[in-house]
């Protein structure tokens, strides 16, 4: 059995670090030989945060990740990393160069300038506040103020997916999806994007049942019986979802199939279908 080679990777930010997370995260799988563990510097804004990071990095030796926009701090890291022998990439660098040529203006570096409270900060606590009152078909008569309402049957990932859209300052409904109950007549009023999640039957089973054994096991005493009903057999949900999806298709609304998706990954093709004609559907 190979043993597999152990790598610190330093991230260092000016902010809450959420951009190198994400690039952290879509980079290490493609090493699946390596195991990477990470060490999070987040605010760095002064000389002696910088001093307290750049000790760690000398206890751990390993390659960094910097999205400082502080010049002098950018300074100190790089001749520090430089006198250490790490290895440093500023990923925010060609990024800024390129944004520099393109407007023609210089970059102005303040930390956590992407986290101010303006305009689009609202927006999302705006945002956040809808998909709670709006949640699971709550009141169907605000549906028209959404940017966007998500279709589905039962544990299709809507409510997970809205709070991710609303963090993107999307306003977000999610109506259900149920066997002989008619939907509200405010979707069909509304005048808003209608976007339909489905998934895989088997992989549903799966998540119902995970869901109800937790309910159980909540509530002691309560005898497990769920196993026999329409809820999680197999060829009721079958039917479930094959009724779904032909509702969608009769109202002409584009369908995700979130089934190898994550929620970011679904997120994504649903501003996608926001953002540019769509088609029919989407497979997973």
């Amino acid at each position: 059995m190979t043993t597999k080679q152990r790598i610190i990777l330093h991230l260092v930010s000016g902010g809450i670090g959420q951009t190198l997370d994400s690039l952290a995260r879509a980079c290490v799988p493609h090493f699946p030989e390596n195991e990477f563990e990470v060490r999070h510097w987040n605010l760095v804004r002064t000389r002696a945060q910088l001093r307290r990071v750049m000790a760690g990095i000398a206890a751990e030796s390993g390659p960094v990740l910097s999205s400082l926009t502080d010049q002098e701090l950018k300074k100190d890291l790089d001749e520090g990393c430089l006198r250490m022998n790490v290895q440093l990439l500023d990923v925010m660098n060609n990024t800024l160069e390129l944004l520099e040529r393109v407007t023609g203006t210089q970059a102005h570096g303040r930390a956590g300038s992407q986290y101010v409270m303006d305009e689009n900060y609202f927006r999302r606590i705006d945002a956040m506040h809808y998909v709670i009152e709006h949640d699971d078909g709550q009141q169907a008569r605000g549906l028209r103020e959404a940017d966007v309402v998500l279709v589905g049957v039962s544990r299709a990932s809507k409510t997970p997916t809205c709070f991710y859209l609303a963090n993107r300052g999307i306003k977000a409904a999610n109506v259900p999806l149920v066997p002989d109950t008619p939907l509200p007549l405010e979707l069909f009023e509304a005048r808003v994007p209608v976007i339909g999640l489905t998934i895989d039957p088997d992989a549903l089973v799966e998540i119902r049942l995970t869901r109800l054994n937790a309910m159980v096991a909540a509530k002691p005493g309560i005898r497990p019986v769920f196993q026999e009903t329409a809820y999680v057999d197999p060829e009721e949900v079958r039917a479930e979802l094959l009724w779904a999806k032909r509702l969608c298709v009769r109202h002409g609304w584009p369908l995700v199939d979130v089934t190898r998706r994550s929620v970011e990954e679904t997120s994504a093709a649903i501003l996608d279908i926001l953002e540019h004609p769509w088609p029919t559907s989407l497979p997973g």
